[in-house]
């Protein structure tokens, strides 16, 4: 039970265990992992608190479907997870600036955090517009060697290492 306090696993290991949840979850429920839609379905479900039952009309909540399924769960699961996991390795800390950050632009978290909602809105509608996040395409799309997740997984690599020069290196 000591790998449960360690602060990094091994990527061996983590690999593995994805690709059998992986297996399991086209075995059981016929379905891959994924977890973009549950973002999505999560606010409309916070939307249809404000607006009421006509939010479900909205043809795109009528395909993703507005409820607490296997996929928001799992979102869930991995949430609780990590805190547990950052609770038995004693990594757990609120940080509003992390260490690189800190070193290339300061301590404040002004910019941090404007960078950090601009960067979830991009992905957010990136993985909408792909259809699929990085666990969809990256994890279970590649695992079925679709073309589209190949292709998608490449450009999230490019995508990665192209925004970290620009940030770290041409803005930092």
């Amino acid at each position: 039970m000591n790998y449960l306090t360690e602060v990094s696993w091994s990527p061996y290991a983590v690999g593995i265990a994805i690709g059998v949840l992986s297996w399991l979850s086209f075995l059981i429920l016929k379905k891959p992992l994924s977890c973009s839609t549950s973002f999505a379905s999560t606010s409309g479900m916070i939307e249809r608190l404000f607006r009421g039952k006509k939010v479900e009309q909205k043809p795109y909540y009528q395909k993703i479907g507005l409820k607490i399924d296997w996929q928001w769960m799992l979102v869930l699961g991995i949430t609780i997870g990590s805190l547990i996991s950052a609770l038995l390795s004693g990594d757990f800390g609120l940080k509003w600036v992390p260490a690189l950050w800190q070193s290339t632009f300061g301590d404040t978290p002004i910019m941090r955090l404007i960078f950090a909602i601009v960067g979830g809105i991009f992905m957010g509608f990136g993985a909408r517009w792909a259809d699929g996040c990085t666990s969809g395409h990256g994890i279970s799309g590649t695992l079925q060697l679709a073309v589209s997740s190949w292709i998608s997984a490449i450009f999230f690599f490019i995508g990665g290492i192209l925004m970290a020069l620009l940030i770290f290196r041409v803005m930092g």
